[in-house]
């Protein structure tokens, strides 16, 4: 299967807080978007794997992708190493994507920079023919994305490039807050953690305009690059 962009998280609702505008966006011009959660995000104060899995699929859905797997690796406790990495590289392989967009390089959240790591490190092996791997029972081909960008998550990094989000915003945070059990939710009476106070939803907005605006937009996503980006015009930069 085919697909133009493959959207990566260590937990559910990372990719919808980091990237959610750019995946919509992606999806509103006609390119095929996927997305893979590599934990359930289980060690998590509110709710529960089970909740959350159903909270992905409904924001999955809002944001109109193509799929939504997820691996299953240990929150909290995986690595990158070999087991994980063959594993991920499976799925490159059989997704082909020409993007990979994935966690930011580190952050608040030790599995925001194990996942970005791990992500860069099986895209590289991903394209060496000499690593074997199968795909119900098919040997598959080497893939190498053309890029992997890294999106900026809770703690700030200056970006190298922003995406212009301004008519995706509010769709995007109508994915973020289809994990009702996560965020801001008057009727909970779950604990209180960083990411569940109405000041967290004011904060993702700021994020949003503070990228945006020394590029003339209302609303973007950052995002860090592993090579310099390139174009054929200096009016493709406007």
């Amino acid at each position: 299967m085919k697909i133009d962009l493959l959207a990566i998280g260590a937990h559910p609702d990372d990719i919808e807080l980091g990237a959610g505008g750019t995946v919509i966006k992606e999806v509103m011009k006609g390119r095929k978007v996927g997305l893979l959660d590599l934990t359930r995000g289980e060690l998590g104060t509110r709710g529960s794997a089970e909740l959350r899995d159903q909270e992905a699929a409904l924001s999955a859905e809002i944001m109109g992708v193509e799929f939504r797997t997820n691996l299953g690796y240990r929150d909290g406790f995986f690595t990158n190493d070999e087991f994980h990495q063959l594993e991920l590289i499976r799925y490159i392989r059989y997704y082909c994507p020409e993007i990979i967009i994935c966690n930011a390089i580190s952050d608040r959240h030790i599995d925001h920079g194990k996942g970005s790591h791990l992500v860069s490190t099986s895209c590289f092996l991903s394209g060496l023919s000499r690593i074997e791997t199968e795909w119900e029972g098919t040997i598959q081909k080497a893939w190498r994305p053309r890029a992997v960008y890294h999106y900026i998550q809770d703690r700030y990094i200056k970006p190298d490039f922003v995406i212009d989000i301004s008519q995706q915003m509010e769709l995007k945070m109508k994915a973020v807050l289809a994990f009702k059990s996560q965020f801001y939710n008057p009727e909970s009476n779950e604990p209180e953690t960083a990411i569940s106070s109405k000041s967290f939803l004011e904060f993702l907005y700021g994020r949003a305009i503070e990228m945006g605006r020394p590029a003339g937009f209302h609303y973007a996503e950052g995002f860090t690059v592993e090579r310099f980006p390139g174009t054929d015009s200096l009016f493709s930069l406007l």
